[in-house]
């Protein structure tokens, strides 16, 4: 679970013990309807570089020993239930030699990076990835506003369906500061950079991109 504030993690808890239905409307903050999301595993020969990977540690728990996660809390690491290696790292700072990594991914992350830093979250991933391999990115298309001008941000709920377990947990964000951060928000970043988008799926709020160096 990812939250931006304490009231943040108030509203996902009553959200997420399924108490939350009736209260939506009193809340600060914006619920979009719970969505399930179907994770295959997928074959990567090599490190693959999480990005976010405290919390749930989704991308761990799905490729094991392959995945280098970083975070920028370490309670965040702490409390990922995943036994792979985890560091507390910038990403807009990554402490790794150049051409370093076989892939990467980033997972329901982007939205809690400031937009002036996206870009460089981008560079550092080209720069430490080998040639030929792929970011692969799981987000939310992120508005800015929504009709209700009260609403502070937005919750997220989802259930995630990996090959061998289920996991249930949302997402609590503020709304994006200057412009709708959305899958082409993100292709227009990454192409910038010099990556080729090779796939992308979208499935509101919900969006996947594959990207290759």
């Amino acid at each position: 679970m990812k939250t931006n504030s304490l009231k943040f993690q108030v509203a996902l808890f009553f959200l997420l013990i399924g108490l939350f239905q009736t209260q939506a409307q009193q809340t600060e903050y914006f619920i979009f309807e719970k969505q399930e999301i179907a994770l295959p595993d997928f074959k990567v020969d090599g490190l693959i570089l999480d990005i976010g990977g405290g919390g749930e540690g989704v991308i761990g728990q799905l490729k094991g020993d392959q995945v280098i996660s970083i975070d920028l809390y370490k309670d965040e690491l702490e409390n990922a239930p995943s036994t792979n290696l985890k560091i507390v790292m910038d990403a807009t700072d990554l402490k790794f030699l150049d051409n370093t990594f076989d892939a990467a991914a980033i997972f329901y992350t982007m939205m809690y990076i400031p937009a002036d830093k996206h870009e460089k979250v981008f560079l550092e991933l080209y720069r430490t990835l080998k040639s030929g391999a792929k970011l692969r990115i799981w987000d939310v298309n992120l508005p800015t506003h929504c009709d209700d001008n009260k609403k502070k941000g937005v919750i997220y709920p989802f259930i995630f369906r990996l090959p061998n377990k289920t996991i249930e947990t949302g997402y609590g964000v503020a709304w994006a500061k200057k412009e709708e951060q959305n899958m082409a928000y993100y292709i227009k970043i990454a192409e910038k950079i010099g990556f080729k988008t090779v796939d992308k799926k979208e499935a509101n709020p919900s969006f996947y991109l594959e990207f290759q160096k």
